[in-house]
């Protein structure tokens, strides 16, 4: 017998208003049960509810601002709102946390799933110069103090910002120095990942070295060249961790007309 499972999946759509129909072509492709995005770019009353209701997708979270960042999760498992946390502490929306109803994933409680939008931090890796380059290490080492107390099985997705492996860049040595990829930056998600013992499902379905990219700029030549970023992740708690039964990501959806920068990432769970 065929053990059921659960699928969650995390976009940054870099706008869900404008892109609503490649979010609907996505659902109904790949047919997640859970979807969480980011920088959805509106407010929560402007969100586009019924686009979601039409396919099922009947419970959703949304943490939401006026044209900039935010985050909401879309479900078609009953869940309730678990928290929004400002780790930027400046009031962005960038975190809604849930707890969904139905799987038993970790423990036999609902799954806590906690759907984040790091700050990508500016253009210049020195706090000093760079009030958003502070601003990014502050949140981070927030979440690894919260990360710390946690009590419960969780899982965390999102759009971290950061692609912590040598492997997780077109071009180690070329990017050491850009923000995304400084050792700073990959040392204080590391000190998030240590606080939990976070495991990356990411690298434990997709070992690395293998390719594993979800983010191109817009000025690069993207399908020719390659140059990705592993900037988006799946972390769970060890015992969710054991359940993944495996992760990919939707590289087609890059290729769909006026995309977002970044492409979803898709994870099973066995219940």
């Amino acid at each position: 017998m065929v053990s059921p499972t659960v699928s969650i999946a995390t976009w940054n759509i870099n706008s869900v208003r404008l892109r609503i129909g490649q979010v609907e072509r996505f659902l109904i492709e790949q047919a997640p049960d859970v979807l969480c995005l980011q920088e959805i770019k509106c407010r929560e009353e402007q969100f586009p509810h019924a686009a979601f209701e039409a396919l099922g997708y009947r419970y959703r979270a949304v943490h939401g601002q006026k044209g900039y960042h935010g985050v909401a999760t879309v479900s078609r498992i009953p869940l309730r709102e678990f928290g929004r946390h400002d780790w930027q502490d400046n009031g962005e929306a960038r975190h809604v946390g849930v707890e969904l109803l139905g799987p038993k994933i970790g423990g036999g409680q609902g799954l806590v799933l906690e759907n984040v939008y790091i700050p990508a931090g500016g253009d210049i890796p020195d706090r000093a110069l760079n009030l958003k380059f502070g601003q990014k290490l502050d949140f981070l080492e927030r979440m690894a103090r919260w990360a710390d107390a946690l009590d419960r099985p969780t899982l965390i997705v999102g759009d971290f910002n950061v692609a912590p492996l040598d492997c997780d860049v077109y071009d180690h040595k070329a990017l050491i120095k850009v923000v995304s990829h400084t050792p700073i930056e990959c040392e204080a998600l590391g000190r998030f990942r240590d606080a939990h013992g976070w495991v990356d499902l990411g690298r434990k379905h997709i070992p690395a070295p293998e390719r594993n990219y979800s983010w191109w700029s817009y000025r690069s030549y993207w399908r020719e060249k390659d140059q990705g970023r592993r900037l988006d992740h799946v972390w769970a708690s060890p015992d969710v961790a054991a359940q993944s039964r495996g992760h990919r990501f939707v590289e087609e959806t890059r290729r769909w007309e006026q995309p977002s920068d970044h492409v979803p990432l898709v994870t099973e769970f066995a219940l």
